[in-house]
């Protein structure tokens, strides 16, 4: 035992030594060992240079800025501990203060719900019935199913003194089952009036609608008279002017797609023209400006707010649920489509346009359906009208995307790259036509201008040259288009040639932007030499030109 205590002495000695020789060393490094500092200092002070002379004063003024700043620290916190300690300031107002005021929140609470216990009542009897609010805090027993649901098979009568009647169950049991019915009536006429709408736009275009008058509509007139019909009107009215072919390609465009793309260089016209063509219809477009940040369809749909329980509607949203009332046709321009990526935003609406059935043309905005919803709405869902274009502008510059090919094929691109020379005309008036008498028209054409099948022989060919050589296709949906717009191009007095010699530009041969055209370019020429061959020399001009201007590049 005696080894043991001999041991413990020698090691907790050994550990008061330490703890000594360190608060020792403590007060030496901060308190008693500046007199040695400051010896050393002067000692080498005299025979410094400048510059050493300089940084020597700054090195003793860090070396006292440290434990003066560690004694700052120690007294801030110990006269913050003392203070904290000796406050002797009463809370009890302000915990009064948050009595009253949790007193206050609960009477408000009381006096919603006896509120809504007055309606529920006169809806399904005069018995009052039970809810949470300041007493369900204070009471000792809550509500039950059973109370609130009149469970207990009584005739829910209450009597009209007593304990637990209210000013509301006297009142209902002293107008009896006669006096009932025109209270009910009135609560349901006043809850109908103040439904509130999470659609506020769509709830106003109801509004609109209600009284709007449609005007006179010009269902006689032809596609060729109904596209020099817009040229002039653009030309008169609003001093816009167009070739007659870019208005055969934008007429015959709606008829194979309902998305078009203007493409081409600024001050062309791209916005003004389905900004022009809309007015033509009596039926102005809705220009909505893409934003480089859009990423996804709740940029142009908008989306449901949790908070204030309403819907942040957009324009592109109101346009298109406007679409569901307008017989005419309706244009929703895309300014500067390219400035965000296509496939991220128009990403629904491209799936959705490609359903087979018109009926399948439904957006999801909500999951359910409320008391209050736009009255075209069906169960939280919106009809896309076949009334409907989509007309996006684009710039192919630095600051924008390059539109995929998934994109181009189920749109109709259409290129602005010149102006056209202004013309004298004649004021001419607007052409209202239903979209009803356009589509019909639009069949009419694929009737009374078949593609030939001279022309149907040619394109073959040239589909089995493009795959032998360059492994390019037509594609089926090219070729539903191709269908869709050569008739109507020609109906709008323009040949059926340059109609597929468009479309072989625009839609076939622009995919050799994405492919490495330096070791192919020998065979552009013969592709080139083989159009000639097939066309004639005269013809499929803006395919030979895309052509060579593709070759130049490399």
């Amino acid at each position: 035992m005696s080894e043991f205590l001999k041991f413990a002495y020698e090691l907790l000695s050994q550990v008061v030594y330490n703890l000594v020789q360190w608060g020792v060393a403590f007060v030496k490094l901060f308190v008693t060992g500046w007199a040695e500092y400051f010896l050393i200092f002067k000692t080498y002070f005299a025979d410094l240079s400048i510059a050493g002379k300089i940084l020597s004063v700054l090195l003793m003024i860090i070396l006292i800025a440290i434990p003066v700043t560690i004694i700052i620290l120690i007294v801030k916190r110990a006269v913050l501990r003392h203070r904290l300690k000796t406050d002797t300031a009463d809370n009890s107002v302000l915990y009064r203060e948050i009595g009253r005021l949790n007193k206050q929140v609960l009477s408000l609470m009381e006096e919603k719900n006896s509120i809504l216990a007055l309606k529920v009542n006169a809806m399904g009897g005069t018995k009052r019935i039970p809810y949470m609010g300041a007493s369900a805090i204070i009471d000792d027993e809550l509500p039950t199913v059973g109370n609130v649901t009149n469970a207990d098979g009584s005739n829910g009568e209450v009597a009209a003194t007593g304990e637990g009647a209210s000013a509301e169950g006297v009142a209902l049991s002293a107008m009896g089952a006669g006096g009932k019915a025109p209270v009910l009536q009135a609560i349901l006429t006043e809850d109908k009036k103040n439904i509130p709408h999470r659609f506020p736009k769509l709830s106003l275009v109801d509004d609109k609608y209600t009284t709007y008058e449609y005007p006179e509509f010009d269902n006689d007139i032809s596609l060729e008279d109904f596209a020099e019909g817009y040229r002039l009107f653009a030309a008169s009215q609003m001093h816009l002017y167009y070739t007659p072919e870019i208005v055969r390609r934008f007429v015959a465009g709606m008829a194979a797609s309902k998305l078009l793309i203007l493409e081409g260089i600024s001050g062309t016209g791209k916005t003004s023209l389905p900004y022009s063509f809309s007015r033509y219809l009596n039926n102005p477009a809705t220009i909505v400006s893409v934003q480089p940040s859009f990423r996804d369809r709740s940029e142009l749909l908008g989306y449901f707010n949790e908070f204030s329980k309403k819907f942040n509607e957009t324009e592109f949203l109101r346009a298109l649920y406007e679409a569901n009332y307008r017989q005419e046709p309706t244009l929703i321009v895309l300014d500067e489509m390219n400035l965000a990526r296509i496939e991220y935003y128009f990403a629904e609406m491209l799936s959705v346009l490609e359903m087979p059935s018109k009926d399948e043309w439904v957006l999801d905005l909500v999951p359910t359906a409320w008391d209050g919803d736009p009255v075209k709405m069906d169960g939280g869902k919106i009809h896309v009208p076949d009334s409907t274009w989509f007309v996006g502008t684009a710039n192919n510059d630095d600051s924008t995307f390059t539109i995929t090919d998934k994109v181009y094929d189920r749109a109709m691109p259409i290129e602005l790259n010149e102006r056209a020379d202004a013309f004298e005309c004649e004021p001419h008036p607007k052409s209202i036509v239903t979209t009803e008498h356009l589509q019909y028209l639009f069949q009419k054409a694929k009737v009374d201008h078949p593609i030939s099948d001279e022309l149907l022989e040619n394109m073959q060919k040239l589909d089995q040259y493009l795959i032998t050589r360059f492994k390019l296709s037509f594609g089926n949906r090219i070729m539903k288009h191709m269908y869709d717009f050569i008739p109507v191009y020609v109906a709008c007095g323009g040949t059926e040639l340059d109609a597929m010699d468009y479309i072989v530009a625009r839609k076939v041969l622009k995919k050799f932007e994405s492919m490495n055209v330096t070791f192919v370019r020998d065979e552009i020429s013969g592709l080139i030499s083989y159009i000639e061959k097939t066309f004639g020399e005269t013809g499929m001009i803006d395919s030979k030109d895309y052509l060579r201007r593709i070759q130049n590049m490399y």
